[in-house]
């Protein structure tokens, strides 16, 4: 089932729908109960760049037996799943309250801290590969690899700029090594600066579920 053209998914204990995106139950018995999904760090990035910095990753095997092996096709693939999908600047079904300060399938990097959501055009975040900023309460430090992935740090108040081999350094003078569930000190690694949550997401999906979100503007 869709709501707003994004997925809802449901528990088999209960069969109650839950909004993916939120983490929220909305239709059944665990509607209403104030319960609330643990949002984990994610990341979208190439395959490339994700066995560089993770050499001895396993893969999922095509040969599921549920479909073919070249039922999964890659997405650049004419033939894949959701190519035509992807390629149309629409949405498959109708979208309500479309906000048109971006294009409807923008890709966008959200965060949202202490009732505040902020959408981060990934475009954007390309130019600048540590970009500093305070969303709520919350200071993070965003990180852009090239040609690659989107992730966000916990900063606590320090201000960060690109270094060599693929570091931070901070306005102390500091070294931290990029990691994928933290920033770590490279002089002593027990600092560590936590990885946030965040979306990678099309803008539409963001905006039905966060409308009263900004967006970052260089």
């Amino acid at each position: 089932m869709l709501y707003r053209s994004n997925k809802l998914m449901y528990d088999r204990a209960t069969e109650t729908l839950w909004h993916q995106f939120r983490g929220e139950p909305v239709v059944g018995p665990l509607a209403g109960s104030g319960i609330r999904l643990r949002v984990l760090p994610s990341v979208l990035t190439t395959w490339v760049e994700w066995l560089a910095e993770h050499p001895d990753t396993t893969v999922i095997s095509n040969d599921t037996g549920v479909y073919p092996a070249d039922f999964y096709r890659p997405e650049e693939h004419t033939r894949s799943i959701y190519y035509s999908y992807r390629a149309d600047p629409g949405t498959m079904f109708p979208v309500a309250g479309i906000d048109d300060r971006l294009d409807i399938k923008a890709q966008v990097f959200g965060l949202t801290f202490d009732g505040e959501a902020r959408a981060y055009l990934r475009s954007d975040l390309a130019q600048t590969p540590v970009f500093n900023d305070t969303v709520g309460e919350q200071d993070a430090v965003i990180i852009t690899i090239a040609d690659g992935g989107v992730r966000a740090y916990d900063r606590d108040g320090l201000q960060f700029q690109s270094a060599r081999d693929g570091a931070v350094k901070d306005d102390q003078g500091r070294l931290w090594r990029v990691l994928e569930d933290a920033l770590e000190n490279a002089g002593d690694s027990s600092l560590r600066l936590e990885r946030l949550p965040s979306r990678d997401a099309y803008w539409f999906g963001w905006h039905a579920f966060y409308p009263h979100t900004d967006i970052h503007t260089p």
